[in-house]
């Protein structure tokens, strides 16, 4: 069976590349607007299989994975912040405090249309921070297009006190080891 990754994520794929398996990418067009009182990991395990979904409704004969991925402090979803204000506000907001990260992972079978989904979470505890260095973190590294204004894969670890998750590839959207076993459980090796 061929393995599709539903995203153009570059940071998704990039992850995926680590498995060292062949694989295509695919956009799926889904509607990302969170119902109402849906919790977040809700809205991330709902995206996730309806990302995998929209494609493997399309193929025949492949595993799709799907992810979704919303970060949540003191129970609110951050979402990407756009601008240098709104970054600003976030590391902040985050400064001192517990962000978790909720990752969705979905992997379709388009040929038997079933699917494996699970929500892994990972926790990021932030140094408590001063403005200028969240100012001098922004103006370094601008992560204006990432969710909770950081990378974790680059300069944005300074900002950490600890990390605390199974596996660090769920802070980047794509949680491999459960993945690994999703795609085992389909008889689909790695090794």
């Amino acid at each position: 069976m061929k393995l599709i990754l539903a995203s153009t994520s570059p940071f998704r794929k990039t992850i995926l590349d680590k498995l060292g398996i062949t694989f295509e990418t695919a956009s799926p067009e889904v509607d990302e607007t969170a119902l109402d009182y849906e919790t977040p990991q809700e809205l991330v395990e709902r995206l996730a299989i309806a990302k995998a979904k929209a494609i493997a409704d399309k193929v025949d004969d492949a595993l799709v994975i799907g992810s979704d991925q919303v970060s949540v402090i003191n129970g609110k979803i951050i979402g990407k912040p756009h601008t240098h204000e709104n970054a600003v506000k976030q590391l902040k907001d985050a400064s001192g405090q517990t962000v978790t990260f909720y990752t969705g992972l979905c992997l379709y079978n388009s040929a038997t249309q079933q699917y494996q989904s699970e929500v892994v979470p990972f926790n990021v505890v932030f140094r408590n921070l001063t403005e200028q260095q969240i100012d001098s973190y922004l103006k370094k590294e601008t992560p204006y297009n990432c969710a909770g204004s950081f990378k974790s894969e680059a300069l944005g670890i300074v900002l950490f006190e600890k990390l605390q998750g199974e596996d660090p590839n769920t802070l980047m959207g794509l949680p491999l080891i459960r993945l690994v076993n999703m795609l085992e459980r389909e008889n689909f090796t790695i090794l």
